[in-house]
């Protein structure tokens, strides 16, 4: 695939240029002919002009297309009425009411940016989000181009005999000389990023959904023949993800039949397409001897985000790209929801901020912030982020909270009818949920225009005479890209004054009336650069319990004893605010860690702070589940978003040091707790199951780390005797990062075991690349050429490469440059073939000017050497380019 050098400021896309199309296409007739080394596509496009627009030429986008045919109402086009390009197809003079006929000639086979129409295990399927039907046939490729579809397929029944589309099926046969067909029509207008396709030798599982309304709808799930055991979870959330929908936002499903197909090569996790969502194996296939409980969630948690973009997303989609976050943040809380209702809601809160402090905290900070709702871009695949999914899902959340359930349902169920069948904006959620209930969000909405992470600096006074305490907050936000000064944000913090037992007491703010002191939970405004809030009748000085539950996707900036962090460890009420306050304990002793080792001084742990540590473990702590995520430290890479100049090897040491000094001081209570959280029975993916063997996996991490021959033959065991991959992983991790000699030959057996199961051997490789020891990357360069590996499948990049490059820091950032190096090689070889996997790579060096002078230059020479790449994509020149600006 060539690419023209790209040009960042003629490629450049606005929000403020949006217009709306010169034509739309209404309806669409599409037949495929499929065959082994092409595939031709036949299509009757109903068009009409926009009666505002004065344009007369039809523009109609096309990449890498053969036209084959073309006819305007039936008569054949001569070269003198249109004009071809590279990327469109120009009729000349378009009439405003017009029937045109095109056929194009694509190479599925070929095609390894798995965009468009593409080949995966011999199976024709398609990826047309966000622009990748202009790779199947010529269109007004846009999303406020919405068109009812009817699309036929035809191939080889011996060799496809599953023919798979959008929408009902309506018809399908025989054909001459071993051929068949099936036509499906999708009554629901779409735009054509929803489309989608799928041929193949699939086998399937089939289940039932009865509806609210008394429905009956189809349900399969579409994999090989060797995976067909694993499907039954997938199906399962499918059916609880349906029934939720109906219960909490009153959506009933539309179709007669809802399909799931699994492929392995997939650039995302999966797609919405109406009707028939085409996934990622990794998302769909799971056994437990095969899948952990982190797949058994993150099933469970996909298959339910796309099923509810069939309203978030289908019925009601987005009017053009800048307004992404209108369907994947709203439809990212719903699926956060979701799954807060089917486990443990506390732990699910957990693990969602997590994401967003480790990762998306850091997108903000670097070249690449961007708004919720973005004001310009070069490449729209660039913009799949996490400030757009999650961080848009906080702002949904918030919005939740300011309503409360009743007025946010309320909004989202006029925001359905209201806008059914429709392309529209953020401006149109917002206007909903306004209309719906008495209030003014024109402040609310800079969350969706302004960039970056704001900080909110306390500080607190308590008056004993007056039994006044007094919180004053101000508001800031850093400079990003084109945004170096910020408008206020309303910001809702949650929180709690707790007494001395930890009790919450009372609140009363200064000038309300007294009945409204009832509450003990309040959730305060702030609107303005600063503000004081003085709460009244406050017996003694409590601990204050800030952004409980993580109201806002904020930094909270405010001086914490060590006292006053054990405290709420303890005390506090609100599960969110004990495991933060465990993560800022940690932190603060990591930071003091590498401050010693970068002065070459002792190291040592404070005794105050393995007691606090230690309450983590005692066997009465009501919840094992926030146990194990209270004695996890933080990622290395939230760590380092605390220093002003990044030691990843300091961080890395310093957190390798604790984990240590903690199993040695701790060894006997974290023993006990591993023989008592062990399970007998069969495998259960319920809550309190999943809590128990976390727990217990994180014990054995600890005692890992003592390097102790009894503690390594009950690693062993475990990894011999699990009959779950949660178990088998964990024990075959804590092995890999170790150097005890059963290492090399457990991790021969587990490939030797599970070679063939394609997603298994992906966490072979992640564990291998994920290793803190020494030589890590000669290591994964070897395995770059080992058979299980391949750069046509981003599964496998991502779990070997990225799996280095993005977790595994200080080897990453080796001293020599080595993993810089490493990772621009392979960057430039996958830009050649799948531009999106490559540009994903590169978030490491987005971060470049963090790190120390030398560190610096050596990533700086990679993002200069990669832009000196002839033919660059437009993915990776616009990170490479904003990286360095």
């Amino acid at each position: 695939m060539n690419h023209a050098e790209p040009s960042l400021k003629a490629s450049t896309h606005y929000l403020k240029d949006y217009q709306p199309p010169d034509f739309y296409v209404e309806n669409v007739d599409l037949h495929f002919d499929l065959y082994a080394h092409e595939t031709l596509v036949h299509a009757v496009l109903d068009i009409k002009k926009n009666p505002h627009n004065t344009a007369k030429d039809l523009i109609l986008d096309g990449d890498e297309l053969v036209l084959v045919q073309i006819a305007l109402n039936g008569i054949t086009l001569n070269t003198s009425q249109y004009q071809l390009n590279p990327k469109q197809l120009l009729i000349l003079n378009a009439p405003a009411r017009c029937r045109l006929s095109l056929t194009t000639r694509i190479f599925p086979q070929n095609n390894t940016s798995l965009m468009g129409l593409y080949q995966s295990s011999g199976n024709f399927c398609t990826q047309c989000e966000a622009e990748g039907f202009r790779r199947i046939m010529y269109f007004v490729d846009r999303p406020d181009n919405m068109a009812r579809f009817t699309t036929t397929l035809s191939a080889d029944k011996a060799h496809f005999p599953v023919l798979l589309s959008n929408g009902n099926l309506t018809a399908q046969g025989d054909a001459a000389n071993g051929r068949h067909f099936a036509t499906w029509q999708d009554p629901h207008p779409k735009p054509a990023y929803l489309f989608a396709l799928v041929a193949g030798q699939l086998v399937f599982i089939e289940d039932h959904f009865v509806t609210c309304s008394g429905r009956r709808v189809l349900l399969r799930i579409y994999t090989q023949q060797h995976n067909i055991d694993k499907c039954a979870h997938a199906m399962a959330s499918l059916k609880k993800a349906m029934r939720w929908d109906e219960e909490v936002y009153g959506r009933e499903y539309d179709l007669d039949n809802y399909m799931i197909v699994a492929v392995d090569d997939f650039n995302m996790g999966a797609m919405e397409n109406k009707g028939l969502n085409i996934f990622n194996s990794k998302f769909v296939l799971a056994k437990p001897e095969t899948a952990t409980d982190n797949d058994y969630q993150g099933i469970e948690g996909v298959i339910a985000h796309e099923y509810f973009h069939n309203w978030s997303g289908n019925r009601v989609t987005c009017r053009d790209w800048f307004q992404l976050s209108l369907k994947e943040g709203f439809t990212v809380f719903r699926d956060q929801e979701f799954s807060a209702d089917m486990s443990a809601r506390n732990i699910k809160r957990i693990h969602d901020v997590n994401v967003l402090r480790t990762h998306q905290f850091r997108e903000d900070a670097g070249p690449m912030a961007h708004p919720v709702r973005p004001a310009s871009y070069v490449e729209i695949n660039n913009f799949y982020t996490l400030t757009v999914y999650n961080k848009g899902a906080e702002v949904i959340r918030m919005l939740h909270q300011l309503l409360g359930s009743p007025g946010f349902r309320r909004g989202a169920d006029l925001y359905f009818s209201r806008h059914d069948g429709q392309a529209v904006t953020t401006d149109d959620f917002i206007k909903a949920m306004e209309d719906a209930n008495p209030v003014n969000l024109s402040q609310f909405c800079l969350w969706y225009s302004q960039a970056g992470t704001p900080e909110l600096h306390i500080s607190r006074r308590y008056d004993a005479h007056k039994q006044h305490y007094l919180l004053t907050v101000q508001q800031t936000c850093p400079a990003t890209p084109q945004q170096p000064h910020k408008e206020a944000f309303y910001i809702p913090v949650a929180l709690a004054l707790l007494d001395k037992n930890g009790k919450a007491l009372p609140l009363q703010l200064q000038g309300e009336q007294p009945e409204a002191a009832v509450a003990t939970n309040r959730v305060l405004v702030v609107k303005h650069r600063q503000e004081e809030f003085c709460f009244i009748n406050i017996p003694h000085e409590p601990i204050p319990s800030l952004l409980r539950g993580f109201s806002a996707p904020v930094k909270l900036v405010m001086e914490r004893s060590f006292e006053e962090l054990s405290f709420l460890i303890a005390h506090d009420d609100d599960p969110f605010n004990r495991w933060d306050a465990a993560q800022q304990l940690h932190l603060r002793v990591i930071l003091d860690l590498v401050q010693c080792i970068q002065q070459k001084r002792a190291l040592k742990l404070d005794v105050d702070y393995i007691k606090t540590v230690a309450n983590a473990l005692n066997s009465d702590y009501p919840d094992p589940a926030l146990s194990a995520e209270m004695l996890s430290l933080p990622a290395e890479t939230y760590v380092a978003e605390f220093m002003l100049v990044i030691d990843p090897q300091a961080i890395h040491d310093a957190a390798h040091f604790i984990r240590q000094q903690l199993a040695g001081a701790l060894r006997q209570q974290f023993l006990e707790n591993y023989q008592r959280l062990k399970t007998h029975g069969p495998y259960q993916a319920d809550p309190d199951s999943i809590a128990k063997r976390c727990l217990k996996n994180v014990c054995l991490g600890y005692l890992m780390e003592l390097g102790e021959e009894p503690i390594e033959t009950l690693c062993i065991q475990q990894y011999h005797a699990a009959d779950n991959m949660t178990d088998t992983i964990s024990a075959l991790f804590f092995l890999v990062n170790s150097h005890c000699h059963h290492r090399d030959t457990a991790l021969d057996q587990f490939y030797q075991r599970w070679q063939h199961d394609t997603l298994v051997v992906d966490k072979w490789l992640n564990l291998q690349a994920c290793s803190g020891l020494p030589h890590t990357l000669e290591k994964v360069r070897a395995l770059t050429q080992h058979p299980a590996f391949t750069l046509k499948n981003p599964n496998k990049v991502r779990s070997l490469i990225g799996g280095f490059c993005h977790y595994n820091q200080a080897q990453f950032h080796a001293n020599d440059g080595s993993g810089y190096l490493f990772l621009a090689d392979y960057v430039i070889q996958l830009d050649a073939t799948n531009p999106q996997i490559a540009a994903r790579l590169m978030t490491p060096f987005t971060a470049w000017k963090r790190y120390d002078t030398e560190r610096k230059q050596l990533m700086k020479s990679q993002l200069e050497r990669i832009l000196q790449q002839k033919s660059l994509s437009t993915d990776v020149y616009e990170i490479a380019t904003k990286s360095l600006e």
